[in-house]
């Protein structure tokens, strides 16, 4: 019988997977928050810096985390970035339960966005 974690990490490799013929490359986690946080906000350049890679894995995070309700959308600034409120508390957690926390909460968002 199949287990929670083997189906979790199934579906995890699964996206890795389907990112890896889109882009060509493995993805981590770092990088498909990127990616979502691209996707979230249209910030499509030619040169992102290190700030706004921050600020679109930031975006990420808040997007991802918000069907749980750590975050809730408030809006889009005058340049078009959405901005969100932190809700509730993330769990204290190790790196190793971070990891785990954070791509499950992405194996939702791709799961809503029919991905």
């Amino acid at each position: 019988m199949a287990s929670i974690a083997d189906d979790f990490q199934s579906r995890w490799w699964a996206l890795e997977q389907k990112l890896m013929d889109k882009f060509g490359k493995k993805p981590d986690v770092e990088a498909v928050l990127f990616l979502v946080g691209l996707q979230e906000t249209g910030y499509i350049r030619e040169k992102i810096s290190k700030e706004q890679k921050q600020d679109l894995m930031h975006v990420a995070i808040c997007t991802i985390l918000s069907p749980s309700g750590y975050y809730i959308y408030e809006g889009k600034d005058e340049e078009g970035w959405p901005h969100f409120k932190q809700i509730k508390n993330t769990p204290v957690m190790n790196l190793i339960e971070q990891e785990a926390f954070l791509k499950d909460h992405i194996l939702l968002y791709f799961a809503n966005n029919n991905f």
